[in-house]
């Protein structure tokens, strides 16, 4: 296998590297253009437990939107508690404000017994709509996120994914 790397020219090595990066940039650029249109730093997320159930399971890959500000009762929203980077995918259940006063929300998992005011930042009652919510759910595939929950409990298998994917670019004949 490597023998064949080996034997490449430095034209053709250069050739593959440079394909191998060219994927990567237009996985980022298809990744900033949804940020984008969506008006989400994160148009795509994963659900990562349970709480959400039966609405949403564990690995569902949900599709969000940012660009209607004025959040109902009832709908599914996600947000990141200040100070953390992990998205929390609950539904919300009272607002407060809206028009000239700043919206306010208040959500709570399908699947818990209590509000998410134990999950908020500390002196935090409420989720503030522009500061907190990443984005609505617009859509969602079911346990195609799975794979991301693989990655992220087994450091190892990225590493071993990250590997093949790049073996194979520049491994590829033409």
């Amino acid at each position: 296998m490597f023998g064949s790397l080996a034997n490449m020219q430095p034209r053709q090595l250069a050739a593959q590297v440079l394909q191998f990066a060219l994927v990567l940039s237009t996985a980022f650029m298809l990744w900033k253009g949804f940020s984008v249109v969506t008006d989400s730093g994160s148009p795509i997320v994963v659900v990562l437990s349970g709480s959400m159930e039966p609405a949403f399971q564990r690995g569902d890959l949900l599709f969000l939107w940012n660009r209607r500000q004025e959040t109902q009762v009832g709908e599914v929203v996600v947000y990141n508690v200040r100070d953390k980077d992990i998205p929390i995918v609950h539904r919300v259940i009272r607002r407060f404000g809206g028009g000239s006063k700043p919206l306010q929300l208040l959500t709570k998992g399908d699947n818990n017994a209590a509000d998410d005011t134990e999950l908020y930042a500390r002196g935090q009652s409420f989720l503030d709509r522009k500061q907190d919510v990443v984005g609505s759910v617009a859509g969602y595939v079911p346990y195609v996120g799975y794979v991301t929950i693989l990655l992220s409990e087994y450091p190892w298998l990225k590493t071993a994914m990250l590997v093949f994917m790049a073996l194979t670019v520049v491994l590829q004949r033409e």
